[in-house]
């Protein structure tokens, strides 16, 4: 059995989401064989020197707690999303999660699969696609993170803040995903069911690509009311509530 998840957001702020999270992880993820968390685990990541932060241990909290499912047996993989793009080999070390690149191809003897975020698809929002070219150059992290990690964790709020306001100004089919960059994709990863977070709007898409029927998976991102995980069962993928 192999389980998805994205987009939690986990932080101090939202205690309800962190609950069901660490339910799950001592619980339901112990039955699975391996657990994909497909970016936006976190709400924001100031780097992972926040792990040994002596005024803010959640991170840390959060951390110890996959580094217990890994212990378990439970194979770890975690991509980065729009909001912990900085998660860096000192989290994987301590968490035990083997980070993945975006995208990821899955191959599995009954299916294949390719695995993302999925905001690099949402090409119409060409403000924050520049946005993310920026950061995510090395040149740009280093720099970053030579900061002290008070002025980061400053920054990342403004950052966030600059987000959720410029978010209001847009319309909606900006922050979903491209139809024709979304076929090129799956063209390009020879047609395999994408399963992809980041837009919040879980659903099941059905995409005809030169005469090839593709699924494509939103998955569903979590508040402090519930959380969901997609399963695959070895023959079919499953939405499952968390509370």
């Amino acid at each position: 059995m192999i389980l998805f998840i994205s987009d939690l957001h986990l932080a101090p702020q939202a205690p309800g989401v962190s609950r069901i999270f660490l339910d799950f992880l001592g619980g339901r993820a112990r039955a699975a064989e391996q657990l994909f968390i497909l970016g936006d685990l976190f709400e924001a990541w100031p780097g992972d020197d926040c792990l040994d932060d002596p005024d803010d241990s959640f991170a840390a909290m959060i951390v110890d707690a996959l580094h217990d499912l890994a212990a378990a047996g439970v194979q770890l993989s975690v991509m980065h999303g729009n909001r912990d793009f900085l998660l860096g080999e000192a989290f994987a070390a301590r968490s035990g999660a083997r980070l993945l690149p975006d995208p990821c191809v899955l191959s599995l003897p009954a299916w294949q699969f390719v695995l993302s975020h999925g905001d690099a698809l949402c090409t119409d929002d060409h403000e924050y696609q520049a946005f993310r070219a920026r950061v995510r150059q090395a040149d740009w992290q280093s720099a970053f993170l030579a900061r002290p990690l008070v002025e980061r964790k400053e920054a990342v709020r403004a950052l966030r803040r600059q987000s959720e306001s410029a978010k209001r100004d847009k319309a909606s089919f900006v922050m979903d995903v491209n139809p024709g960059a979304t076929d090129d994709f799956l063209r390009a990863y020879g047609y395999a069911s994408l399963i992809h977070g980041h837009t919040h709007r879980p659903a099941r898409h059905d995409h005809l690509v030169d005469g090839i029927h593709v699924e494509r998976w939103v998955l569903s991102d979590w508040n402090d009311e519930q959380g969901e995980c997609l399963c695959w069962d070895g023959e079919t993928l499953i939405r499952e509530h968390l509370r």
